[in-house]
Order: structure tokens, then C-alpha cells, then sequence
């Protein structure tokens, strides 16, 4: 007898959706830091996509009341996975290096359509603390925000816009500019906070003339499988 599909659990409100690779690292921490965020009522759930680890990511997130689904390698391809999985009314994409605010759940549910966090890098070095405000000033004035900002929309909405496009780089910008031309987002006061890691371990300037670099040929026409070469130019490994 063939079976049917498994029924949707209408109950919860959020599914958060993490797209995971090799992040063995940190992950421990992160998820017992979500995992005390979360609302007793209504109902939430925890979402892991992994694109292939090969270090014990899956193992860590077992540890945890979430679901772990497998998907081939790349943002986009692993969190439009998990969105298909979800059963949450409202999908939160969250990066595995990334803690949400205190609240954070009061926030999202002010969310009509889609919407997003403003940030704060964890570092220390002064010049973080001028990213972050050029992150979230332009963000509030363009409209169009990265995925460490932790994205959120309405799955109906989500489903409207066909999901993230799928590319290797830059998806967070497409879909947001794909976004904004139909609503605009809400923007939630207390800011998501992210890691800096990438920024010290390349060095505080040349990571920030990189991303400007990328983000202004990206606007240019370039493709994003050039860029993605670019910006993770030794190996696989680099893709978080």
C-alpha cells in the first residue's frame, strides 16, 4: 500500500529554519541558546537542513527536539528545503552562527508579510561597530537585507515569491529585493546577534571592500557562480 504523505501539523506558529555545513564548532551552543528562547505556547519548531557535513554537525543536532533533513550543498537549495518541510504559518531563517533577541517571538508575530532584524556583530574591534550601523542603515533604507539578519515571512508570502532562487551566493539579496517590490518589510527593534568570524579571521577592511565589491557586481549583471568562486575561492569548506 502506498503511503500518504504525513499530515501537516497546523499548530505551530514558527518553524525556525537553519541551513547548516559543518558546524560542529558552535552548534551546541547556538541550539541550547535557541532552545531557551523558545515560547512555551503556542508551539514552535526547530528545522536543521544540512548540506553535507562531514564532521559531526547531524550528531550535535540529533541532541536536540528538532528535525534533521539532508539537501545538496548551498543556502538556497537547503532553506527552500526546510521550508517545504516546515509547518509553521511563519518561516524564520536563522544562520547556525546567529542568536536571536530576547522577545524575538513578540517581534515576529507583528509580521504581516515578511520582515527582518536588524544586526549586531559580537566582535569587539571598533570598526564592527560601524559595519553593523552601515548594515542596518542601509538595510532600513533599501529595503533589502543579508540572511544573518535573520529573514522572516509568511509562508503563503514565502510561496508567492517561488522560494529562494536558486543560486550559490546572494540569494538573501534576491529574494528581499524580490520582496520588497510587493510590500514592505517589517523591521524588528532589538537586533539579532552574529558572528564576526569571517570579518577577523580575513581581516576587518579587506572583508568589508570584498562584500562591497560582490555586492555591487552582482548588481551589475555578474553571475552569482562567478561571485560564489570569489568569495569562497579555496574550497567547499569556505561556503559558510
Amino acid at each position: 500500500m502506498e503511503r500518504l504523505p504525513e499530515a501537516k501539523d497546523i499548530s505551530v506558529s514558527v518553524s525556525i529554519i537553519i541551513p547548516v555545513y559543518n558546524e560542529s564548532a558552535g552548534l551546541n551552543q547556538s541550539l541550547q541558546r535557541l532552545f531557551q528562547s523558545l515560547p512555551a505556547e503556542p508551539a514552535t519548531e526547530v528545522i536543521v537542513c544540512d548540506g553535507g557535513s562531514t564532521d559531526n554537525t547531524i550528531e550535535i543536532a540529533q541532541q536536540f527536539d528538532c528535525r534533521v533533513v539532508s539537501s545538496k550543498n548551498g543556502r538556497a537549495a537547503q532553506m527552500n528545503l526546510g521550508s517545504r518541510e516546515a509547518n509553521g504559518k511563519l518561516l524564520l531563517f536563522l544562520h547556525a552562527d546567529s542568536e536571536l533577541p530576547d522577545q524575538w517571538y513578540s517581534e515576529v508575530t507583528a509580521i504581516t508579510e515578511w520582515g527582518f532584524f536588524p544586526i549586531k556583530l559580537d566582535g569587539t574591534h571598533w570598526l564592527l561597530r560601524i559595519i553593523e550601523g552601515a548594515i542596518n542603515f542601509r538595510s532600513r533604507i533599501s529595503k533589502v537585507a543579508t540572511g544573518d539578519q535573520g529573514l522572516c515571512f509568511q509562508k503563503p508570502f514565502f510561496e508567492k515569491l517561488h522560494g529562494y532562487p536558486d543560486i550559490l551566493i546572494m540569494e538573501d539579496i534576491a529574494i528581499t529585493k524580490l520582496a520588497r517590490r510587493i510590500s514592505r518589510p517589517f523591521i524588528a527593534n532589538k537586533p539579532v546577534l552574529t558572528s564576526s568570524r569571517r570579518w577577523e579571521k580575513y581581516g576587518v577592511i579587506k572583508t568589508v571592500l570584498l562584500m562591497w565589491a560582490l555586492r555591487f557586481a552582482y548588481w551589475i549583471g555578474i553571475s552569482p557562480n562567478r561571485l560564489h568562486r570569489i568569495y569562497y575561492p579555496d574550497n567547499i569548506d569556505n561556503l559558510r
